[in-house]
């Protein structure tokens, strides 16, 4: 298999006439042949399709995982739109259950509304489909919860043969159903806990990273929520730190109609910091992809302001751009040592950076392939932007390449969602739950339909 095209690929540029359902949200992956997409309207038809065809069977959900995660097995095969598997199916006082391919945005809307929240905190954006966040391990920040998946209370699973299964918390297998691959069936709901909405007052602030090995334990363990942005090359982070609102915080909210609140003081010590990444950006990627909206991205460090909101509000606001994005779970307890080790790398090396190494701490997962499974889990995250030609640098690539290995070394576990270099880690060596996660996938598809080339040079 050849791991470097995997890794990192290229943006396809001329898509013209071509169904984008065949296409990953990023454009630099072809899913599946022309005519392989079928979307059934009902759970039966689902289930009517399975039972009575064969072949590969791959679920699309947003499309915003990396090519390989989704496409159909050898180029042939179906790949599986459940948009129209979409929406609320019932609710409680303290759960609500959603079809498998409901956007994230329409279940935060919908607890919103209703002045509730998910245990997890969210992602940056929502546009990925429930299913495939609990699929790839989707994540947010704060050591008090973990993953999405971490929210799940039952879900419902359509099998390869086309039966349907329910897996709640008590099942024995329901750590594997909680981040399949896609590898075990087709979720088609998901029933949640729910709980009052609090409101955080989100204080931001830049600092020098001298002491980052254990500020970052620090902050974690000081605050329900953390999110850090660190610019190894001028020795600064910004770090947010989210708790519950004060009163006062909480009234003039609601007096601006509960819209995200803006306090009067803002912070311009990181507008430098800001001005050196994106001449970087600029220079490296020799013309800007999708309207700029990099830029955006990194703009969005200047003249930053404290904030009071819901946790939607407060941390759900990126800007979705296409791009590659390593992001690499440690222990918690071995974060300082990284950091530091990044650090030397950095000082040695000076690479070229487009954005700053994002820092989110979760909670241990119960999730068998979880990256923070068993352990409080420290996440890097590294992104380098596509030029407008659809190329990566070669100094985007090599600054890639080269901590990744920096963190494979250390017992890193990739986020499934994201892109990275399988060749560089032991799965069952990280993962001690890898062995029981094979044998259910045996028992649930033993023919294997869910697979193709990528899981199966993970798990057969």
């Amino acid at each position: 298999m050849d791991t470097t095209q995997l890794a990192y690929p290229r943006q396809e540029q001329d898509l013209a006439g071509e169904d984008t359902r065949l296409r990953n949200w990023a454009k630099n992956s072809r899913l599946g042949p022309a005519g392989s997409v079928f979307a059934p309207a009902t759970e039966s038809e689902l289930c009517d399709f399975l039972s009575t065809s064969d072949g590969a069977v791959r679920m699309i959900g947003s499309r915003m995982s990396p090519g390989r995660m989704m496409q159909v097995a050898n180029g042939s095969g179906t790949l599986l739109d459940l948009s129209r598997l979409s929406g609320l199916i019932s609710s409680t006082d303290n759960t609500v259950t959603f079809a498998g391919s409901t956007p994230l945005a329409d279940v935060y809307a919908f607890l919103t509304a209703r002045g509730q929240m998910l245990d997890a905190s969210p992602g940056v954006i929502a546009e990925q489909t429930l299913a495939g966040a609990l699929s790839t391990g989707t994540h947010g920040q704060g050591l008090q919860q973990s993953s999405i998946a971490g929210s799940a209370l039952s879900i419902r699973v359509v099998l390869a043969d086309g039966t349907v299964a329910e897996y709640a918390q008590d099942h024995p297998d329901f750590p594997a159903v909680q981040l399949g691959l896609g590898s075990l069936g087709v979720i088609t709901a998901v029933t949640l806990r729910a709980r009052e909405s609090m409101i955080y007052t989100c204080l931001k602030k830049a600092v020098d990273a001298d002491t980052l090995e254990t500020d970052l334990e620090t902050w974690n363990r000081d605050n329900l929520m953390v999110k850090a942005w660190w610019f190894p090359q001028e020795n600064q982070v910004q770090v947010w730190t989210a708790n519950e609102a004060s009163d006062d915080d909480v009234v003039r909210y609601r007096a601006e109609d509960s819209e995200l609140l803006e306090h009067a003081t803002t912070n311009a010590t990181m507008n430098d910091t800001v001005e050196s990444t994106l001449r970087q950006l600029r220079d490296d990627s020799r013309g800007l992809a999708d309207d700029g909206k990099s830029l955006r991205t990194v703009s969005r460090f200047r003249d930053f302001t404290d904030v009071t909101g819901d946790i939607y509000q407060v941390f759900c606001r990126g800007i979705a751009t296409p791009q590659i994005n390593v992001e690499i779970g440690i222990p918690l307890a071995r974060a300082g040592a990284v950091i530091k080790k990044i650090k030397d790398w950095h000082a040695q090396t000076r690479p070229r950076m487009h954005y700053p190494v994002i820092l989110r701490c979760t909670g241990a997962s119960e999730g068998w392939l979880s990256p923070s499974h068993g352990q409080d889990t420290c996440y890097f995250g590294f992104v380098v932007y596509y030029s407008a030609d659809g190329s990566l640098s070669e100094e985007g690539d090599s600054f890639l390449r080269a901590v990744e290995r920096a963190l494979a070394e250390e017992g890193g576990r990739p986020h499934w969602g994201k892109y990275f270099d399988e060749s560089l880690y032991d799965w069952p060596a990280i993962y001690p739950q890898w062995e029981a996660f094979r044998r259910v996938r045996e028992a649930l598809d033993p023919q294997h339909r869910f697979a193709n080339v990528f899981t199966a040079a993970l798990l057969d």
